[in-house]
């Protein structure tokens, strides 16, 4: 009889092991059967994972009747998109995407001309699914996958996701234009994990900003083989002898409690983050945090002699205490694209320039930028100069220059298109940018302002109009605008701090004033690599705000102007990982800048280049 029950226990056993991966399939499966579709629409259904961590179907792309078929997040509030298939070629309204009774993969616009298809794919698809890994995958009768989206990779990588040898991802163009981008992670054969930037709108690639260093051309089994973003969050390089090399180091959020996601961004650098799957009795705040980053200096980490560098052409790279760069146009140039700031720039002003013509300081002027740097591609010409003078005026006599900049004793003279230009707070050189004067009958504007025009006419008439009258209505007239001259000028001597201030809805403080709230400066909050940041509150009558008060004491001091532009530039940026300016302090030696606070326990805090908790 015992044996008996044994047999039995035994055989129970083995039928439990031999049909578990099916009730597995049954429980974690969520199967798009052959002739399935989706339509795009205001009201588009889509193809969820088991757990509903992951959706794929249509997105509405902001303030346009187009749509992106893709993967994201589905049970965090901004929908956080991970995948995506036709960035370059948005679907219509009425689009389809259609998993055919023969297994295609295709989705076609209202006209039926195909947008695009799942590559590679035979007659053996039996199924669709949604994974809860993000995976989007056609399988084949067996479960064999026969495509998957973690094979064709967009701009993202998930737990669980493997590079190959060739793998690439590419960054979208901005925050909200998913077509491809002038960004590129690629996994080589030698094996290293490199980013550059391409030639759009081909594929070539400038030199590396950034590589892992897991390349050994002597020893081929030293060498990578496989980038791997394994369940617990860490992303690592497997080298052909078995070695890891880790990318994320330290320790990192659980992936039980958080989502976890590598994108490269559109400014071009790599980050890993994290975000909370659920609020922990409010400690944790619903948004994406990064957990690290490369390149650390994107501005200065893109040289070589080719390509157009983080900004694109002529602009200033300059990189903010959160690793990111701000792209700056030069005085006198524009942006190319006014929606996508690192298009480069544009001349607003093409200026007539014969050698040998008339004085030039009557067609040109000349302004001083400090601390600013190119790389040696954009010379053309150099020469030891005896002063400042001697290198302004080179270039003034120069119809090709366009910028000098004075370095080490030395003037290099640079034409267009001047190329990976940035901002270095530890230099002393000098550049002299050469900028067309206001004068109509010898400069061609780009883009003419015909309003403007009309403004700039009006006051000359007014006064044609008066001179015209006697002797008493002009001297009376005389007076009038002396005055008025006089009270503008003093106008002009007030600090117009508060109007700037007012466009942004960022306050200045005194330092008194973020002294007082920090309680002189007590609680520290964490340390970057420009300065530390104090926990603070901002009191008023009917109000009582925690704020994080940043104190820049390795900041180069600059003039009051330069560093509130900077400030403001800072309040006008909105990015879904950065908390909000609310105000800064511009007094004497004292640079601070005033953040909102983010309360919680168990949240990281962000201080410049470190991250520290709360607690």
């Amino acid at each position: 009889m015992a044996i008996c029950k044994a047999n039995i226990l035994q055989y129970l056993c083995l039928l439990l092991i031999s049909i578990s991966p099916y009730l597995v399939n049954a429980r974690t499966d969520n199967r798009v059967a052959l002739g399935s579709s989706l339509l795009a629409s205001d009201n588009s259904s889509s193809w969820k994972s088991p757990s509903g961590d992951f959706a794929f179907g249509f997105r509405l792309l902001d303030n346009q009747n187009l749509f992106l078929l893709a993967i994201w997040f589905d049970k965090i509030p901004d929908k956080t998109i991970v995948w995506y298939a036709n960035g370059d070629n948005p679907a219509p309204k009425g689009s389809k995407l259609e998993l055919t009774n023969d297994g295609q993969f295709t989705l076609n616009n209202p006209q039926g001309q195909v947008i695009w298809k799942a590559d590679s794919v035979g007659n053996g698809v039996a199924y669709a699914s949604m994974l809860d890994t993000g995976n989007f995958i056609l399988a084949n009768g067996e479960s064999l996958y026969l495509w998957e989206s973690f094979k064709h990779p967009s701009d993202t990588i998930l737990p669980s996701q493997v590079l190959e040898a060739g793998a690439k991802l590419y960054s979208r163009q901005t925050d909200y234009n998913y077509s491809k981008g002038r960004f590129q992670l690629r996994f080589l054969p030698t094996g290293d994990l490199v980013l550059n930037t391409i030639a759009l709108p081909t594929d070539f690639a400038y030199g590396n900003y950034y590589h892992s260093n897991t390349s050994n051309g002597l020893n081929g089994m030293n060498s990578g083989y496989k980038v791997v973003f394994n369940e617990s969050g860490y992303i690592y390089v497997i080298r052909r002898n078995g070695n890891e090399v880790n990318l994320t180091l330290g320790n990192i959020a659980s992936t039980g409690d958080f989502y976890h996601r590598a994108t490269l961004d559109f400014d071009g650098i790599f980050t890993q983050y994290a975000h909370p799957k659920a609020p922990r009795n409010g400690t944790w705040v619903q948004s994406w945090f990064s957990v690290w980053y490369e390149p650390k200096d994107i501005c200065s980490d893109t040289t070589g002699d080719e390509g157009e560098g983080a900004c694109g052409y002529n602009s200033i790279c300059i990189l903010d205490s959160f690793g990111r760069p701000t792209c700056e146009c030069l005085l006198g140039f524009s942006l190319e694209d006014p929606n996508n700031k690192l298009s480069g720039c544009k001349q607003d002003k093409v200026r007539k320039c014969e050698p040998g013509g008339s004085n030039p300081e009557e067609l040109f002027e000349i302004h001083a930028l400090s601390n600013t740097f190119w790389p040696f591609s954009s010379n053309y010409e150099r020469f030891p100069l005896s002063s400042e003078d001697e290198c302004s005026r080179s270039c003034f006599t120069d119809c090709n220059c366009v910028v000098a900049t004075i370095r080490d004793g030395t003037c290099w003279k640079k034409k267009l298109p001047l190329s990976k230009g940035r901002l270095e707070r530890n230099t002393y050189g000098k550049s002299l940018v050469k900028v067309p004067k206001s004068d109509d009958s010898s400069e061609f504007p780009l883009s003419p302002n015909k309003d403007e025009g009309k403004k700039d006419q009006t006051p000359i008439l007014v006064v044609s109009i008066l001179l015209g009258g006697s002797m008493i209505i002009n001297l009376i007239f005389v007076a009038a605008i002396s005055v008025i001259m006089f009270c503008s000028y003093q106008k002009k001597q007030k600090p117009t701090r508060e109007s700037s201030i007012l466009e942004t809805n960022i306050r200045s403080f005194t330092y008194k004033d973020l002294r007082d709230a920090t309680d002189d400066f007590r609680e520290e909050l964490g340390r970057g690599a420009f300065g530390t940041v104090y926990k603070g509150v901002i009191s008023s009558s009917s109000s009582r705000k925690e704020v994080a008060v940043k104190k820049l004491d390795k900041l180069i001091q600059e003039g009051e102007k330069e560093f509130t532009t900077e400030a403001i530039a800072i309040a006008k940026t909105h990015h879904k990982n950065l908390v909000r300016l609310l105000g800064f302090c511009d007094e004497g030696p004292h640079r601070l800048l005033v953040y909102e606070y983010m309360k919680g326990g168990g949240k990281w805090w962000r201080t410049g280049d470190v991250f520290k908790d709360a607690n």
